[in-house]
C-alpha cells in the first residue's frame, strides 16, 4: 500500500498540475520572442483569448456528448454541427456580410442541431444509435454546400479554406473585439451551466430509465444540452473555423489520466483542451515560414493517437 500512495497523491493533485502547466503554456505563447506592447495587446492577447475559448468549448462539449450519448466518437464535428455552423458563416461572408459571420454560424449550428435531432427520432423517441449516422449525413450535406460556394465564389477561396481548416489568426477590429468579449462571457456562462449538470449526466450514463426513476427529465436535459452546445459551437466556429480532434481526443486522454466523476473530467478537459489547442497553434505558427492551419496540426496529433488507442484496445 505504501508504494501506491505517491501515485494516489499524484492523481489527487493532477487537476492543480494541469492548471499550472496550462498557465505556463499561455505565458510562453504570449511572451515568446519578447514582443512589443502593440503586438502583445493587439495581436497575441486576442489570439490567445480566441484559442482558449475555442479549446475549452470543444473539449467540454466532447466530454458531455461522449458521456450523454455513450459513444466515444461523439463530438461536434462528427455530429455535423461544426459543418452546419461553418456553412452559415461562409454563406454570410460570401454575401459580403463578414461582420454577421458569428450570426450565420449560430443560425447554421442551431438548424443543423434541429435537423440531426429530428433524424435521430425513431417513432417519436430519441434513438442514440441513429444520432451519429444522422450527424454524418447532415455534415456531408453541408460540406457539399460549402464546396459549391467555394466553386461559385472563387475569390473567397482563402476565407473558405481558413474556415474549413481552422484559423486562429483573426485580426479583430475595435468593435469586433468588444463583440467577441461579450460572446466569450456567453460561452463562459454555458460552460458553467454544463458543469452544473455533471451529476445528472453521470446518472444518465447508466441508463435513461434509471435517470427518470430518480427524477431527471432526460429528454428535456438532452434538448437543452444540444441547443446550448450548438450556440457554443456556432460562436467558436464562426471565429476560429472547423478544428477537428480537440473535442474527440481530449476527453479520452483525461479519462485515462483522471478517472472519476464528470465534474472532475469536465474541469480537466477545460484546461487540457485550452492548453492543447494553444500548443497546437504555437506549432502551426512556428513549424515553417508559412503559417499552417491549426486544424492540420490537431489532425496530425489526433490521428496517430486514435491509431495507438485502437491498437491498445486490440491487445
Amino acid at each position: 500500500m505504501a508504494g501506491k500512495s505517491p501515485v494516489k497523491a499524484l492523481k489527487r493533485y493532477l487537476p492543480v498540475l494541469f492548471v499550472l502547466i496550462s498557465l505556463g503554456i499561455f505565458a510562453i505563447y504570449l511572451l515568446w520572442g519578447n514582443p512589443d506592447a502593440n503586438i502583445l495587446w493587439q495581436v497575441r492577447v486576442p489570439r490567445l483569448t480566441l484559442t482558449i475559448i475555442t479549446g475549452m468549448s470543444l473539449a467540454a462539449i466532447g466530454s458531455v456528448y461522449q458521456l450523454m450519448l455513450a459513444n466515444p466518437l461523439a463530438e461536434p464535428y462528427i455530429l455535423g454541427i461544426s459543418s452546419g455552423s461553418a456553412f452559415g458563416s461562409i454563406l454570410m461572408a460570401s454575401l459580403g456580410l463578414i461582420v454577421l459571420m458569428p450570426l450565420g454560424g449560430f443560425i447554421g449550428a442551431i438548424l443543423t442541431m434541429l435537423l440531426v435531432w429530428r433524424l435521430a427520432q425513431k417513432r417519436g423517441v430519441f434513438d442514440r444509435s441513429r444520432l451519429i449516422i444522422a450527424g454524418v449525413i447532415v455534415g456531408m450535406f453541408f460540406s457539399s454546400g460549402i464546396s459549391l460556394m467555394m466553386y461559385l465564389n472563387r475569390e473567397d477561396t482563402v476565407l473558405i479554406l481558413s474556415t474549413l481548416m481552422g484559423n486562429l489568426g483573426r485580426i479583430f477590429s475595435h468593435g469586433e473585439w468588444h463583440l467577441f468579449l461579450g460572446l466569450s462571457v456567453l460561452c463562459g456562462a454555458i460552460l458553467i451551466w454544463m458543469y452544473l449538470k455533471s451529476r445528472a449526466l453521470d446518472i444518465m450514463s447508466a441508463s435513461d430509465h434509471y435517470a427518470v426513476s430518480v427524477g431527471i427529465d432526460v429528454h428535456r436535459l438532452r434538448r437543452q444540452i444540444f441547443v446550448l452546445s450548438s450556440v457554443l459551437i456556432g460562436i467558436v466556429v464562426s471565429y476560429a473555423g472547423i478544428i477537428g480532434f480537440v473535442g474527440l481526443i481530449t476527453p479520452h486522454i483525461i479519462r485515462m489520466i483522471i478517472p472519476g466523476t464528470q465534474k472532475r473530467v469536465f474541469v480537466a478537459c477545460l484546461f487540457f483542451g485550452a492548453s492543447f489547442l494553444v500548443l497546437a497553434d504555437f506549432i502551426a505558427k512556428s513549424i515553417s515560414i508559412l503559417e499552417l492551419p491549426v486544424g492540420v496540426v490537431t489532425a496530425a496529433i489526433g490521428c496517430p493517437f486514435f491509431i495507438w488507442l485502437l491498437l491498445r484496445k486490440a491487445n
